[in-house]
């Protein structure tokens, strides 16, 4: 079958096996594989993974099997989330693969064949109808009343008319990348991957596979994978705490040596502080906040496909947001009419019914292009029946809108005896309000466009409608006007403006990221004017802040941009055009309920309500995370550094060894445990989505936490040794566990969230700090403990003591904290 009849030769089975082989099938070409062994490898020489390793080493050689086995598990789980995220990242580039149609309608040896569509090459003639799927690129040769959906690619909301061509391109030849590079394909050319919404159209296959425009979106795709601000930040930390780990090992055993002490004593006290120094429980932590948030999130309807990508959300500076179906309904409506002077507005109705593709569908889903549709609806809810009005006016020929004429015609019979046809005709007010067209004189022509240009700048899509009558059929069967053309003589009827509705709660969201301090930029492949309406609409506003007819390649940029000046970028969408973008942004958004798998697979979250306001809620989430690691920061570096000041001042005050490894590590166990996982379920701050976010270049110790880390570490570690000289003898060094356990749970109920009202918020905290604060009392109450400890009952001096620093921590806690970022 062929739109015009003529037959088209198409290639041999011979040529289109020749053409396979040296072209390859017609498929996104997969990335390289990665073996798992370099994807291990690569995870494990993560600072932070090292630091891990050589504290498992380090527990290792001192017998504490418990933290080894902690430890190593966290290493595990991490490595196992590093590689699982890079596989992910690849997905994006295979899900190309899912577009492209299975099956293809060809000519070969003169006859139409449907053939996989992996095998269609350059040069096979394609044979095109409403609902299939472009499997390659190719320039149209014939085409009737063909429309296009090529916003997978575009981003242009309103499917496009396709002309044919003046001839096809050479074998092999790329009609053009402006697909890809340049705005929207030209109207004799179909893309891979987009589909036919209406008519027929034959085509010459001229890209395949890599070659087409699908294919060049893939290699957009390909590179590493962009780290989060968390993962450059938790690196950076990393190298830090090895470098001071290792430091202080060195200082504190030579320290000992110098006294005398036993080498293999000091040994093990060195090893033991290392352990202290490293927060190891900081991953556990950052895995929890990230977890719980996730889930928290997926109650809201965003599902995180990147969980250490939920705290860069926390961070985000820029939130570069899609128009079609985010700002706006993606369904268009018909908002505004103007009826011509002398025309009835029940005339320009019937016109809009009549001259249309569209169907509504009675009990299943309407059926044609969204403005068609919209153009019925809007005609039954004033009471004009549009299978009613086709039954009583008959179309009897038309004239299809193509992208030259910018307008249709249709021709109805009139069913009352002797009366005349109808005469309707639809368009671009620029090519219907025109004197060619119509017959009314010049100032209805200008009126007509003036309140066109005011109603386009409203970001509406303006359509105009003309009507002429025809006389009845001769009795010769000739029909009314033949040889003549129908679009002349019009009268105009009348305007209807449609617009895509912006949602209701859109505006709103706009306002909330803005108040936290947000920038929001619209980008869209649809019009200047339109993105510019819908920005007002919303409350977009500001040089810069709309970026209209954007392709692939243009959204790429723009993120690379934004991020090398210094943002922190979020990208929302939904097509295979925003694929690119959504994998280099720092948190790409996907529609669930609209995107394409493509988008999918490239984003870090998915709206599965297709709701911007969704994303506002994961910002929220991810402030949360981000201030709860830096809660167990304060509290796990404070009471490492307040350990390691205790051992290197005690020997100043006369007190050679202050604490023994055993209660060295098991300060740490009970503190660094249960305690520490549990900071990472405090609720949110009150007011935080009221504050601008942190600066991209703050480091995780910014904003004055590491000066609040030495403040609370020096009063820890001035408490124990006080407590331990006050109390002396053989109760010393029990006091001095005493001291810096009950300090450092002091620190941790002192880091609540402000939102924090009671315990009852966060319940696991206070049944951690409970249960550690009974084991370390415990440890020197309980004969077994003491002898596992070396620790011995210590006198109510002791006791007190430790209490006092439990509360001054607190209170200097709550004191020097700063407004939550």
């Amino acid at each position: 079958m062929t739109v015009t009849g003529q037959r088209l030769p198409g290639l041999t089975s011979e040529e289109a096996a020749a053409r396979l082989v040296e072209h390859g099938p017609n498929t996104v070409p997969p990335p390289p594989p990665q073996p798992v062994w370099r994807r291990v490898a690569r995870a494990v020489g993560d600072p932070m993974v090292l630091v891990l390793l050589a504290a498992v080493v380090l527990t290792l050689a001192t017998g504490d099997l418990a933290d080894t086995a902690v430890i190593a598990a966290v290493v595990v789980v991490n490595t196992v989330l590093a590689v699982r995220q890079e596989v992910t990242a690849d997905r994006a580039v295979r899900a190309l693969s899912d577009l492209a149609a299975p099956h293809c309608r060809v000519v070969r040896d003169g006859l139409e064949r449907l053939v996989p569509s992996a095998d269609v090459v350059p040069g096979d003639v394609v044979v095109l109808a409403e609902g299939d799927l472009v499997a390659a690129d190719a320039r149209l040769v014939e085409v009737a009343a063909l429309r296009v959906d090529e916003s997978m690619l575009t981003g242009e909301s309103v499917a496009v008319d396709k002309v044919a061509g003046t001839g096809a391109p050479s074998t092999g030849a790329r009609p053009t990348d402006r697909g890809v590079s340049a705005g929207e394909p030209p109207a004799d050319t179909v893309l891979a991957g987009t589909v036919v919404v209406h008519g027929r159209g034959v085509a010459t296959v001229s890209a395949t596979g890599a070659a087409s425009a699908l294919g060049r979106i893939a290699a957009l795709l390909t590179g590493p994978p962009v780290a989060t601000p968390l993962q450059r930040r938790m690196a950076q930390l990393s190298a830090i705490l090895a470098a001071t780990a290792v430091a202080l090992c060195a200082v504190v055993l030579g320290l000992g040596l110098l006294r005398g002490e036993p080498l293999e004593t000091m040994l093990l006290t060195a090893v033991s502080l290392a352990v202290a120094a490293v927060p190891e429980s900081l991953p556990v932590v950052v895995s929890v906040s990230l977890a719980l948030a996730a889930r928290r999130m997926a109650t809201r309807h965003a599902v995180a496909r990147n969980l250490a990508a939920v705290e860069t959300l926390g961070s985000v500076t820029l939130l570069a947001t899609d128009k079609t179906g985010t700002l706006t309904r993606a369904s268009m409506e018909a908002v505004d009419r103007w009826v011509a002077p002398g025309a009835a507005d029940r005339d320009l109705l019937r016109a809009a019914a009549l001259c249309n593709d569209a169907r509504l569908g009675a009990d299943g889903p309407d059926v044609g292009d969204p403005t068609e549709v919209a153009l019925l609806r809007i005609a039954r809810e004033e009471g004009l029946d549009p299978d009613t009005l086709r039954r009583a006016y008959p179309r009897r020929d038309e004239r299809a809108f193509d992208r030259l004429r910018m307008r249709m015609s249709t021709t109805h019979e009139s069913l009352t005896p002797g009366g005349p046809d109808l005469v309707l005709c639809k368009g671009a007010p620029e090519t219907v309000v025109v004197p060619a067209v119509l017959d009314e004189p010049g100032d209805v022509l200008a009126a007509a466009r003036e309140r066109s240009h005011e109603l386009a700048a409203e970001g509406c899509r303006v359509l105009a409608f003309a009507q002429r009558e025809k006389g009845p059929p001769s009795s010769a069967g000739v029909a009314p006007g033949a040889g003549a053309d129908p679009e002349t003589g019009m009268r105009l009827l009348g305007l209807v403006a449609l617009r895509d509705p912006t949602r209701e709660a859109a505006a709103g969201t706009v306002r909330a990221c803005q108040d936290a301090g947000i920038e929001v930029v619209l980008v869209t492949g649809d019009h200047r004017l339109t993105a510019d309406a819908v920005a007002r609409q919303v409350g977009i506003s500001g040089d810069g802040s709309v970026m209209a007819r954007a392709t692939p390649a243009d959204k790429l940029a723009a993120v690379r941009d934004w991020q090398q000046r210094g943002h922190v970028v979020a990208m929302t969408g939904d097509g295979v055009n925003d694929g690119p973008a959504l994998r280099r942004a720092d948190i790409g958004v996907a529609m669930g309920g609209r995107g394409t798998e493509v988008a999918r697979q490239a984003a870090d979250l998915i709206l599965a309500d297709d709701d911007l306001g969704t994303v506002v809620a994961a910002v929220e989430e991810g402030r949360r995370v981000y201030a709860n690691i830096r809660r167990f920061l304060l509290y796990g570096i404070s009471g490492g550094a307040s350990e390691v000041a205790v051992m290197l001042a005690g020997p100043a005050i006369g007190v050679p060894l202050p604490l023994l490894p055993a209660q060295i590590l098991w300060v740490n166990l009970l503190t660094h445990s249960f305690v520490g996982a549990a900071l990472g379920s405090e609720p949110v701050e009150a007011g935080s989505m009221h504050r601008p976010p942190r600066r991209p270049d703050e480091g995780v110790l910014g904003s004055g936490l590491w000066w609040r880390i030495l403040a609370v570490g020096a009063l820890l570690a001035a408490a124990a040794l006080v407590v331990g000289a006050v109390v002396a003898g053989d109760q010393q060094r029990s006091a001095t566990l005493l001291t810096l356990g009950a300090g450092q749970l002091g620190v941790a109920w002192a880091v609540r969230s402000r939102a924090a009202a009671g315990a009852g918020s966060n319940p696991a905290l206070a049944w951690s700090v409970a249960g550690a604060a009974a084991m370390l009392s415990a440890a020197v109450l309980l004969p077994p403990l003491q002898t596992l400890l070396s620790t011995t009952t210590v006198a109510p001096a002791g006791w007190a003591g430790a209490t006092a620093a439990g509360l001054a921590a607190y209170l200097l806690v709550r004191g020097l904290r700063s407004e939550p970022r």
